[in-house]
């Protein structure tokens, strides 16, 4: 966030979405990792029932905004590689701020949307989180009241809120594949290839564990694996954003280099 925000080359579209994404997962790492590491040392590793629900509230509210700003990033690319005449016109920063703050403003009404019959909710006695978070699976399994209306809620909202951001991302990838084939040089066609790469390895790591945990089926018996797709999506992927993305990257490399040999 910082070389991006230093070094003047990389104020362009691409850069401008990868420095909110930075912004999030930061976010996102906040709101799971120091109680989880406080637990990992402490003897008797405990949640308040309110601390719990804002927890999982603010995780939906990530997650899902940075579904749509993954969207926005392959819309993003679209528009360079299939429209790159008029790529500084179609991606100008009031564009760019209206995709980041929609992302933001449809994410809170997810969240709501899902935390609000939760509320509702009554959890007799001491309860454990089967978790390492406490995610909305995870505490309705351990709610002494009926949950189904909870769970269709859920579920529909998952099913919405997914299809629209991955359909942008299908569509939008779909057509970035055929103008890159139809691309004459060698040397041209890798250097598109190698711009998506990056962005196609987070969408299949995030989505595919976010969407196995949300619409699969419950089971005790996938208790642990849940465990280890939960830190997937929520510590994992933030972690190796910064890899995948910026250190790969030449720019970036560059303006990192600019800036430690003025400090």
């Amino acid at each position: 966030m910082v070389v991006i925000r230093a070094d003047l080359h990389l104020h362009s579209p691409m850069y401008f979405f990868l420095f909110h994404l930075s912004f999030l997962d930061i976010c996102y790492s906040s709101v799971t990792v120091p109680k989880m590491l406080k637990n990992f040392v402490a003897d008797e590793k405990t949640i308040s029932l309110h601390g719990c629900i804002v927890q999982m509230s603010l995780i939906l509210l990530m997650a899902c905004t940075e579904v749509f700003m993954l969207s926005a990033m392959a819309y993003d690319r679209y528009a360079a590689i299939c429209d790159p005449l008029h790529y500084v016109r179609t991606m100008n920063k009031q564009v760019r701020i209206r995709l980041v703050c929609s992302a933001w403003l449809v994410s809170v009404l997810y969240a709501l949307i899902n935390t609000v019959p939760v509320l509702h909710l009554l959890f007799c006695g001491t309860k454990k989180v089967n978790n390492f978070s406490c995610e909305l699976p995870s505490l309705l399994e351990v709610s002494c009241t009926e949950t189904f209306i909870n769970k269709m809620s859920y579920l529909t909202s998952v099913i919405i809120f997914s299809l629209i951001p991955l359909s942008i991302i299908l569509v939008s990838y779909i057509c970035i594949i055929s103008t890159i084939l139809r691309i004459c040089f060698a040397k041209g066609r890798g250097k598109a290839f190698s711009t998506c790469s990056s962005h196609l390895t987070v969408v299949v790591l995030y989505n595919g564990a976010a969407l196995f945990r949300y619409l699969r089926p419950n089971s005790a018996s996938l208790v642990v694996l849940d465990r280890l797709v939960s830190i997937q999506y929520s510590i994992l992927t933030p972690m190796l954003n910064p890899f995948i993305y910026s250190l790969r990257n030449k720019e970036v490399k560059v303006a990192l280099g600019n800036i430690l040999g003025k400090m």
